[in-house]
């Protein structure tokens, strides 16, 4: 099915900018390296979730729903936007947050995401680091629908096959932009965690027959687990999408060795891209995915990876915001 066959609302500012990063590229000495700019899609300060969403609440208004849930860490740059996108449309937002960062600090607590979640009028409900976060959401929506309400369960990150159809449409975008500036992308590469993303991408890429590969640098799972569940969500897609089999597990490739000590955890890498970007660019990456995926890139590039590249680019997944919940252990 094409894409126009799939219910949709207008949330994000598209096409998202496609820049070239001449500094960076001088600096580093690797391929031309331009970047995607989704953190540009509007919606609640921008982000990557924000392509998902136009698929995700669509379904939701189909199936009448009045009220969202989500799930995700408490700084989720998923939950802040699908916060945003409710209150746009006129739905109630209840997020579910895992407290995954031990000994989190005040700011980390209070601020950046989670003080714009508040200020859209979402309700927060916190729970255990390890809890099984479906199983939250469900009981959740039991209890509000007891209540008299219509929830639409949205998983962390947007990444089912329905949220993933943005980035199907992300590459299409992509290809038509680099093709107005005669350009060809030899690589695309983003942070990877929920696998909606890099599963929109892969699928994108099989689909428009530009085969680009697509590299995942992972922020919270090992290399083979993180492959696995972007392997999975692209072969649900493609089904969902009635092109079976599109996929292969050799399509699918995931750096994880800049995780660092965990998910939300800081790395000096991560930090050292952060301020590479603001002082090289003016280009602001979150510390949780963008950065650690820029991190990998950066450091990919000075060991050669992408030799005999010509171009490549990073989709910038935005996050931002959670810079504030970092401030008081981030080197500036």
């Amino acid at each position: 099915m094409p894409l126009s066959d799939y219910p949709r609302v207008s949330l994000a500012h598209l096409p998202t900018p496609l820049e070239f990063l001449p500094r960076l590229t001088k600096h580093l000495g690797g391929p031309n390296v331009y970047v995607k700019r989704d953190d540009c899609t509007g919606l609640g300060t921008g982000g990557n979730k924000t392509r998902k969403l136009e698929f995700l609440m669509a379904d939701a208004i189909k199936k009448k729903a009045d009220l969202i849930i989500t799930q995700g860490a408490v700084q989720s740059n998923h939950a802040r936007q699908t916060a945003a996108a409710a209150a746009k449309i006129g739905m109630k937002c209840e997020l579910v947050f895992e407290k995954r960062v031990a000994d989190a600090t005040t700011a980390y607590k209070e601020s950046g995401n989670v003080f714009l979640d508040k200020l859209f009028g979402a309700n927060i409900h916190e729970v255990a680091n390890g809890s099984d976060m479906t199983k939250e959401m469900e009981d959740l929506s039991d209890q509000l629908r007891e209540k008299g309400s219509n929830p639409y369960i949205i998983p962390g990150g947007g990444s089912n096959p329905i949220g993933a159809l943005g980035y199907v449409d992300c590459v299409i975008e992509l290809i038509a932009q680099a093709k107005s500036k005669d350009i060809t992308f030899d690589s695309i590469i983003m942070a990877t965690g929920s696998a909606g993303t890099q599963a929109g991408l892969v699928v994108g890429s099989k689909i428009t027959k530009s085969n680009i590969p697509v590299l995942g640098v992972g922020v919270n799972a090992p290399k083979e687990a993180q492959e696995e569940k972007v392997f999975k969500l692209a072969s649900d897609l493609s089904d969902f999408m009635g092109l079976p089999s599109l996929v292969s597990r050799d399509d699918i490739v995931a750096n994880c060795d800049y995780v660092g000590d965990g998910y939300g955890i800081p790395t000096l890498g991560m930090n050292k891209a952060l301020l590479q970007l603001a002082r090289l660019e003016g280009l602001l990456f979150d510390p949780v995915y963008s950065g650690k995926g820029l991190a990998g890139m950066i450091d990919l590039i000075g060991k050669g990876y992408f030799e005999n590249q010509k171009n490549i680019v990073f989709i910038h997944t935005g996050g931002a915001a959670g810079l504030f919940a970092y401030h008081d252990i981030l080197e500036t």
